[in-house]
């Protein structure tokens, strides 16, 4: 198969899109470029300040040691999945991100989260749809779990992971949300 020449613009948005991707357990990554903090940076990134850069010491980043770990995002198991899949664990809530502009898909998601997960729902899906019309590539399909890393959205949500085909397979995605913290009674 025969693959036409990336632009520029497009080599450069891969290049965003590929630093986002986490590794497999176990393996090393270069952690020289930060993730986005939100969906406008992540969006239109800019340019960083070479004077406000601060200088590795022993090869450890001053701010990496400031900072705690980022808590990352861990698939579903495969018996849990098998049990949202066959109806055996429901899901609490859905939401269907179709036709929805990126802005307006990010609002609207980040919102019912956060009510599902002050709520006490566990188990949610997020249809983003498979994107295969009209030429698109399915821009919510590939940016939806990218914003799952943004700090907007890492405390509400523990895993996620592609639904069963009967739930909308690759255009779906199960998410489990973490678990509320026990409050002053």
């Amino acid at each position: 198969m025969s693959r036409r020449k990336l632009s520029s613009e497009e080599h450069e948005l891969w290049n965003r899109v590929a630093r986002t991707a986490r590794p497999l357990p176990g393996r090393k990554v270069d952690k020289s470029d930060a993730l986005p903090e939100n969906f406008a940076e992540l969006m239109n990134p800019k340019a960083p300040d070479p004077r406000r850069a601060e200088q590795p010491r022993d090869g450890v980043s001053p701010l990496a040691l400031r900072q705690p770990p980022e808590p990352r995002h861990h698939p579903l198991e495969r018996p849990v999945k098998k049990k949202l899949a066959s109806g055996r664990i429901g899901i609490d809530a859905r939401i269907d991100l179709h036709g929805m502009f990126q802005d307006e898909a990010h609002a609207l998601l980040l919102a019912f989260l956060r009510r599902a997960h002050d709520r006490g729902h566990r188990h949610i899906l997020v249809i983003t749809g498979k994107g295969a019309s009209f030429g698109s590539d399915g821009v919510l399909k590939r940016t939806v779990p990218l914003w799952f890393s943004l700090p907007d959205f890492r405390p509400l949500i523990s895993s996620y992971e592609t639904a069963a085909r009967n739930h909308g397979g690759e255009g779906a995605l199960y998410v489990r949300l973490a678990r509320r913290k026990a409050g002053p009674a």
